[in-house]
């Protein structure tokens, strides 16, 4: 089974995410993660093909754990979507920087979000085969 961290520090947002990707065939395991430091702990000891983040958390945020997971070589693997409220350009291409595979401002096209996950999900079973 596929699995997803989402990180946000909205449990409201980590629930609409989980529930946008439950329409997702074949079906992926959503795990949440309330800060970019809870999400450090989840990452080592779970196989993610997919990590959601928000840019803006109080402790360790979203463009610091990209750079976490890329610079990791046990988890660069792990392809990386932002949500996020921030909808520059700048903020956009830093993300992408940094590793990003997609960049997608809050409020966000549910459809959309799918559609960029299964295509991740979907480009891994390539990688993989």
């Amino acid at each position: 089974m596929r699995r997803v961290l989402v990180v946000d520090d909205s449990a409201t947002m980590r629930s609409f995410v989980a529930s946008v990707l439950e329409e997702l065939e074949p079906a992926v395991e959503v795990r949440h993660a309330s800060s970019g430091f809870e999400a450090l702990r989840c990452l080592p000891r779970e196989r993610f093909d997919v990590v959601i983040t928000d840019v803006n958390m109080p402790d360790l945020n979203g463009l610091e754990l990209i750079s976490f997971v890329k610079s990791s070589e046990a988890l660069r693997q792990i392809r990386l979507v932002v949500v996020s409220s921030e909808g520059s350009q700048a903020d956009c291409d830093r993300a992408r920087a940094l590793g990003a595979d997609a960049y997608l401002v809050k409020p966000f096209d549910p459809d959309k979000l799918r559609a960029v996950v299964a295509q991740l999900l979907g480009d891994r079973d390539e990688e993989n085969a």
